[in-house]
């Protein structure tokens, strides 16, 4: 495994607009990113406009959406957003993209919802035209599902911003990652990736679709996306985890020592950047005491 200096992001809750700006102003100087969800229901807000304002107020964030729909926006269209949203941050935009999966968002909003298989396909299309307009002049791409002509995205980033793919479906996504991502994306949660063993068989076959296609698996930068409660206690911790209405899917939970015992394991077989929820939003004890005493265990 390459050595690296483990990185940290926050994620931000954008169900809880009025809390942001304190909890992300208490945090600036502790965390390297902070990471918006792509879920448009009534009481979150919008994840690119989020971070297009954030952006401004926060200038020592880099900002990543966790993960955008490919379904909501045209790929084209976001390949502009992006390259906008990297020009006028200085590089500090990452974009965090995913096949969509959440049928009620879609039946809200008036979106098809189509079969998984349709949903990668898409992804794997719009993936292709965003790179392509980040780094080339008149892209014209006909695909089954997308088509541009002659399509221009100025001023073009330099570099152009990492694109991190978030999913772990062995058959498909995994094949899209290997090829395309920059940076792979997993959601640590009892429903898809429960645990340590389930996260590293799905690098082993992230690192088989690699070696079949000839790709550098040590290119792709591992990210794990993580709920936390810690407290001086272990039984304090679980008893924060129960009563949050995210509590179950958290799996860093614990004291200190517990938490960076479990970080560890998965720095161990190759994870480069956490993003952390912390348990209960919005309080800033959590995140500060983990940014004291664990994040230095790591850099």
């Amino acid at each position: 495994m390459k050595d690296v200096d483990v990185k940290f992001g926050i994620s931000v809750p954008s169900g809880y607009p009025d809390e942001i700006i304190t909890y992300l102003g208490g945090l600036e100087d502790h965390f390297d990113s902070a990471w918006i969800v792509d879920h448009p229901a009534s009481h979150r807000l919008e994840c690119l406009i989020t971070i297009s304002y954030l952006s401004g107020v926060f200038e020592k964030f880099n900002f990543g959406s966790i993960v955008l729909c490919n379904s909501y926006r045209n790929p084209a269209l976001v390949a502009k957003m992006g390259a906008t949203l990297d020009f006028l941050t200085g590089g500090r935009f990452i974009l965090g993209i995913g096949a969509g999966w959440l049928e009620e968002e879609y039946v809200q909003y008036g979106y098809d919802f189509p079969s998984p298989a349709v949903r990668i396909k898409q992804l794997e299309e719009g993936v292709q035209i965003i790179k392509r307009m980040w780094t080339e002049d008149d892209v014209t791409f006909q695909g089954k599902y997308y088509t541009v002509k002659n399509a221009h995205c100025n001023p073009k980033p330099d570099p152009p911003p990492p694109i991190m793919i978030g999913g772990m479906g062995e058959k498909l996504t995994l094949k899209v990652v290997a090829r395309y991502a920059d940076w792979w994306n997993v959601y640590l949660t009892p429903r898809y990736v429960p645990d340590l063993s389930t996260y590293e068989h799905k690098l082993n076959v992230l690192e088989h679709h690699c070696s079949r296609i000839g790709r550098d698996f040590d290119e792709i930068v591992k990210t794990l996306w993580g709920f936390v409660a810690i407290a001086d206690t272990d039984k304090k911790a679980l008893k924060i985890a129960k009563e949050d209405r995210y509590g179950d899917h958290a799996h860093f939970v614990g004291t200190l020592e517990t938490v960076k015992d479990k970080m560890r394991a998965f720095v161990d077989i190759g994870v480069e950047h956490f993003i952390l929820t912390f348990l209960p939003f919005p309080r800033l004890d959590g995140p500060l005491l983990f940014a004291e005493e664990v994040v230095p265990e790591f850099q």
